[in-house]
């Protein structure tokens, strides 16, 4: 692979992002796939959030990022907050993730976001070890507490 193309991710690409989503431990969708479809398509129109796709030479999605816009109080501009970043295992270490962050710093920084954040399940060490490479540095905790019957965060998924 020469080096990923990044773009705006389309509905096209919801098969291909459902199952890198799986990789991150997300449940699967199974009988649910229109409503999940139906989910995607609205987050593509929503304003305030940008879904990326990376794809390779032969332009297979092998990687998914997606971006969002929040107004924090006290802040005049924007905060960046990536609740996703996965790339498809056969596709690691070929750059694909480091140009997802970098798409979605362009993308932050034209907004005038004043800072980037976000989180990844405890159990990703390889991708932790991905961020700080980039640059990335560790700068709290993430505390949950569930309202149903999903776990969160999402378990390790079983290979």
């Amino acid at each position: 692979m020469e080096g990923p193309l990044v773009r705006r991710g389309t509905l096209e690409d919801f098969d291909a992002v459902a199952a890198l989503l799986e990789e991150l431990g997300r449940p699967r969708i199974g009988a649910q796939r229109d409503e999940h479809r139906e989910a995607w398509r609205f987050y593509l129109s929503r304003t305030d959030a940008i879904a990326l796709v990376a794809v390779d030479d032969g332009g297979s999605v092998v990687g998914f990022c997606d971006l969002e816009l929040r107004q924090r109080l006290h802040f005049l501009s924007p905060q960046a907050w990536i609740p996703d970043l996965v790339v498809a295992p056969g596709a690691r270490g070929l750059g694909v993730g480091a140009a997802l962050l970098s798409s979605a710093r362009t993308i932050a920084i034209e907004h005038r976001a004043w800072g980037m954040t976000l989180e990844s399940a405890a159990w990703r060490i390889d991708a932790h070890r991905f961020y700080e490479r980039e640059g990335w540095r560790p700068s709290g905790l993430s505390f949950t507490t569930p309202l149903s019957d999903q776990p969160w965060p999402p378990p390790r998924p079983a290979r």
